[in-house]
């Protein structure tokens, strides 16, 4: 379906996923934010999607949080209401049965760290900033950002960089694990559509059972993880796919797989 701020385009199973409000650095307004809860449907739903990349228009913003001018004359429940609206798209991001890909090609602040944070897998341009630096418009980080950025980095690192609204160079959030790699500018698309393609010819059905093994486990303590873990594992054994990688590797042959 046709998008007023998102660009949808899908080659070899990846979906290309463009926030596209270069004039306002691709910040998140309440139609944008309905565009990509749409948008996220619509790769889920299609069969020929296996991985999405999600990145921003231009050069100099992934995305650059909120739309504050849309924000500022809220009341009370009109920002929960908006809060709420994007932790459920980020939420339905991060636990999509299909692989995310954050190509973070510049300003990633507020929302848009949290969108960043949703993702998979996060890769950054070398000119990328990250920040929560809602804390110098006097309120907090309440898309989910309390809650994924000390899960990522720690609850110290996280509350370092809320209380002071820093912004950090790509290459600092690659290190505290905010971002998984960090690469020249021109080259971020070409790498985030080598590593999707990539992704995309593994058998999906164990790509979903790791995501869920991860995602899901981190919230359990670990005895419970483990056995949840086991339990996954042993669901592959019921696959085609287990079989055929199986049988592929003792043959020493290419798997087909069918996703099963």
């Amino acid at each position: 379906m046709p998008y007023e701020n998102l660009l949808l385009e899908i080659s070899n199973h990846v979906a290309l996923l463009t926030i596209n409000r270069p004039q306002a650095l691709n910040t998140l307004n309440p139609a944008t934010l309905s565009e990509l809860v749409q948008a996220i449907v619509e790769v889920e739903i299609n069969p020929q999607v296996k991985v999405v990349i999600i990145t921003g228009a231009g050069e100099k913003a992934f995305v650059a949080g909120g739309d504050i001018s849309v924000m500022q004359p809220l009341g009370p429940l009109e920002a929960r209401d908006v809060a709420r609206q994007a932790q459920k798209l980020f939420n339905s991001i991060e636990y999509s049965p299909k692989v995310m890909i954050a190509a973070i090609n510049g300003y990633a602040l507020g929302g848009g760290c949290v969108l960043a944070m949703a993702c998979d897998i996060r890769i950054a341009a070398k000119n990328a900033k990250l920040g929560q630096p809602e804390v110098n418009l006097g309120i907090i980080p309440g898309w989910s950002g309390t809650q994924r950025l000390p899960r990522l980095v720690g609850k110290g690192k996280a509350k370092q960089l809320m209380f002071t609204g820093d912004m950090i160079a790509a290459t600092e959030a690659e290190r505290i694990g905010l971002v998984d790699q960090v690469v020249a500018q021109p080259e971020l698309l070409a790498v985030a559509q080598t590593m999707a393609e990539k992704i995309a010819a593994k058998s999906q059905i164990t790509v979903r059972l790791i995501k869920e093994a991860v995602d899901n486990g981190m919230e359990m303590d670990i005895d419970k993880a483990f056995a949840y873990e086991a339990d996954l594992f042993a669901l592959c054994f019921s696959t085609h796919d287990q079989k055929e990688g199986m049988a592929a590797f003792l043959e020493k042959r290419p798997a087909v797989w069918k996703d099963r």
